[in-house]
């Protein structure tokens, strides 16, 4: 049961450091706050969340597939290399891009809330690689075992992870602007480490096996 806790917490946080910083998914998180209120924020995220588990069972499936085929594992190693320098190098940037200021969500068409939150979503190509790539390296730490419980536990996680963030964006998007930008920046710099740690770990493997 020891590493299911870890597996929670470790995934959990890999979704809330990854769904934090504003972005289409949050920032829209709050405008439906403001524009419908506080539940129809809610509903927008537990689509979101719903969507991303989704994703996430996908990623599972690839990750399982990959680790009982080891003659494409080398393959992904080099290709983990590749993604993950690229979302450091792309989290480094848009930290140093990123202005101390408020972000203000753009105003879009009506829909459904959660329809909505499943669509804007959907449309999040980065979330199956992420997950797959992280479900791989979980596996490989040995706290990732490709049973029901163990891949239950990764997708639920997930999706709670991402849906704390939607309902912080939701209930505190309109307060301490200044504070909002600075977090922006701080957790673009927090991602670009989690990705120089990511990669770290895939070099190492790569140069041990």
């Amino acid at each position: 049961m020891t590493h299911l806790l870890i597996l929670f917490l470790a995934t959990f946080g890999a979704a809330f450091l990854a769904s934090a910083p504003p972005g289409l998914l949050n920032v829209n998180a709050a405008k439906t706050s403001v524009e419908k209120g506080k539940s129809n924020g809610v509903i927008f995220g537990m689509g979101v969340a719903v969507m991303v588990m989704l994703q996430t069972y996908i990623s599972v499936r690839i990750a399982k597939y990959l680790s009982r085929n080891p003659e494409v594992v080398d393959g992904l190693m080099q290709f983990a290399i590749v993604v993950f320098t690229f979302l450091m190098v792309f989290f480094f940037l848009k930290a140093r891009n990123t202005k101390v200021k408020g972000v203000t969500a753009e105003k879009g068409a009506k829909r459904n809330s959660f329809t909505k939150g499943l669509f804007l979503a959907a449309i999040n190509i980065l979330t199956i690689p992420y997950y797959s790539g992280l479900n791989s390296l979980f596996h490989a730490q040995g706290f990732m075992n490709y049973e029901i419980v163990d891949e239950m536990v990764f997708i639920l996680s997930a999706g709670t992870g991402t849906f704390l963030v939607m309902y912080l964006y939701v209930f505190y998007f309109n307060r301490k602007s200044s504070k909002r930008g600075r977090f922006a920046k701080n957790s673009n710099y927090i991602l670009s480490a989690l990705m120089l740690v990511l990669l770290t770990i895939t070099l190492i493997r790569i140069a041990y096996t």
